[in-house]
């Protein structure tokens, strides 16, 4: 064992876990880690706001599938991040945070900038520690990697002591971190993955229902195979889309309080429902009594907390989402007497009724000459990108429009805050997105409210040279809460008229980015060109249609079959 400080420890570990980006915002309780830091290869992005440390860590995380890291200072550093590292618990996002301390002597003490972080974060972390034992603090962080990417992933945070990164300490062997309390089942029980076998030969009216956990566990491929060979339409949540490509014939789009017609029924009349890394959420699933009544429910997921918990399912399979639909492909390709021919052409009639209800009522919305109606923004970004930008979005009307109107291919490409729901998310991630990803066109689709969220970021942008293109929906509304009011509030729209909101394209300029600005719908596509070829920063500002809907809309209480469609 070789004798370091603290520090170097810390470095160390990082560099052994295959870190290579630290996303973060220096202070007096981490300044020993951020001298030993400057030191190394590893490259930190100094943003301009620890919130928006986290949520690039979060953006980087879920673009490349590895841990993204961010170090907050003590105090209100450590606060800040918390929306952030909520947010990421739960999407199931695996992070591991590091946050400054006050010196052990003194916690407890009300000393300058001290917190009791690891009591604030308790219940929005997968696991998070108190360093105490300067020898711990290796193991630690070995341990916090492993248990943010391993079962369900999550963010893990390490509050670390001032002293402690100061200590002199023995560095141990690297060596596989093994948890007996700990032990996540990834493996399907054979005996469940039978029983979904056979209810899949039998069934008539199948419906795959796919969430985060295929693009998390990497199982799109099994899952466009499953589909495919037994030609099963596929419906995803926020999350999940990506996760099987949305131009697919089969695709149905996102189901749920914004999803397509043709998803909300197919589910409703379904009588087998395979949930695949879904967790039933309440946006999915409306009045829950009314939901896939007719189904028989197969629900794959890592987590066993996850199941039964919302909905009662028939065949619980606990597993990694890629093990158990790779069990369910060579299952049935094992039972002599599957025909994948005879499967796919008993449940033509059922695609038939699918595609009728996709025919009569699809995505649409109503031209108003020269407006600009923001589907159709995300409709020609789409078509300008082929499909292959990497999009993060903030959350509101811009998220449900893009997930509506943007048709994702790939999986990693759609990062966005689908659990809480957090303004402000999508510009910080996107420049996380875009240092992982710099040869890819990486678009934050934002609102006018959302987007002031986190702007301080662009700074961040910009010294850094992630050239990121930020598309604002600009209604001079809090859009979603307005189409609410609108709806059910006899239009009384309290707090969400915009009155003064700043000239987005000045604002650009001072940043030392570029700003467009489109007022007409002849404006839009040059404007998104132009941004597209533009090796910079940009904001593009787009005077859309003021009190524009996103619909389908199932009203709170609702079954999903009870949707407004304009």
């Amino acid at each position: 064992m070789s004798t370091m400080v603290g520090s170097q420890a810390i470095i160390r570990c990082l560099k052994e876990e295959g870190v290579d980006i630290i996303f973060g915002y220096p202070g007096g309780a981490v300044i020993e880690l951020y001298d030993e830091l400057c030191k190394t290869d590893i490259k930190h992005i100094l943003v301009r706001h620890e919130q928006g440390a986290v949520h690039a860590a979060d953006g980087y995380a879920r673009a490349t599938g590895k841990v993204g890291v961010a170090v907050l200072t003590s105090g209100p550093g450590a606060t800040n991040g918390v929306t952030a590292i909520a947010t990421a618990y739960c999407d199931s996002i695996p992070l591991v945070v590091l946050t400054g301390q006050v010196p052990r002597a003194l916690i407890g003490n009300d000393a300058f900038q001290e917190v009791d972080i690891v009591g604030i974060t308790r219940p929005c972390t997968k696991h998070n520690y108190l360093v105490n034992d300067p020898e711990q603090l290796v193991p630690t962080l070995r341990e916090a990697f492993y248990i943010a990417a391993s079962g369900r992933p999550g963010p893990v945070l390490i509050d670390l002591p001032k002293d402690v990164i100061a200590s002199f300490i023995a560095y141990p062997e690297q060596k596989e971190t093994r948890m007996q309390t700990y032990q996540p089942n990834v493996k399907p029980h054979p005996g469940q993955i039978e029983k979904a076998c056979k209810a899949l030969l039998q069934s008539q009216k199948p419906v795959l229902y796919v969430g985060g956990g295929v693009i998390l566990s990497d199982a799109h491929e099994e899952l466009t195979h499953l589909a495919r060979t037994l030609n099963i339409p596929v419906t995803m949540t926020l999350m999940g889309l990506g996760g099987f490509p949305g131009t697919d014939s089969l695709s149905l789009g996102m189901l749920g309080m914004h999803g397509t017609y043709a998803a909300n029924m197919a589910v409703a009349k379904s009588d087998l429902l395979i949930a695949v890394g879904s967790r039933f959420d309440d946006r999915v699933t409306g009045k829950l009594d009314a939901f896939a009544p007719d189904a028989k429910i197969i629900h794959i997921d890592i987590d066993p907390t996850s199941i039964s918990k919302n909905v009662d399912v028939d065949v619980p399979i606990v597993a990694d989402c890629k093990l158990a639909l790779q069990a369910i492909n060579a299952c049935l390709e094992a039972n002599p007497s599957f025909s994948p021919q005879e499967i796919a052409s008993r449940h033509n009639a059922w695609v038939e009724q699918v595609n009728e209800w996709e025919n009569k009522h699809p995505l649409a919305y109503q031209e108003e000459g020269d407006i600009i109606k923001p589907q159709y923004v995300i409709e020609k970004i789409n078509e300008l990108t082929r499909g292959d930008a990497l999009i993060t979005t903030e959350v509101g009307q811009n998220q449900m429009w893009t997930a509506q109107f943007y048709k994702f291919n790939q999986p990693r490409r759609f990062l966005t805050s689908g659990g809480l729901g957090t303004m402000g998310y999508g510009l910080p991630a996107a420049i996380g997105a875009k240092l992982a990803y710099p040869q890819l066109d990486v678009i934050d689709i934002a609102g006018d409210g959302s987007i002031q969220m986190n702007i301080q970021e662009l700074a961040t942008a910009k010294q850094w040279g992630a050239n990121v293109k930020v598309a604002i929906l600009n209604n001079n509304y809090l859009g979603m809460v307005r189409q609410w009011q609108e709806l059910f509030y006899n239009r009384h729209y309290a707090s969400t008229v915009m009155e003064h909101t700043p000239d987005f394209v000045a604002l650009a300029q001072a940043y030392g980015a570029v700003g467009l600005r489109a007022k007409t719908k002849d404006e839009v596509e040059p404007v998104i060109k132009e941004a597209l070829a533009t090796d910079n920063v940009v904001i593009m500002d787009f005077a859309i249609s003021r009190e524009e809907g996103v619909f389908p809309m199932v009203p709170a209480g609702k079954a999903t079959t009870e949707m407004l469609l304009v």
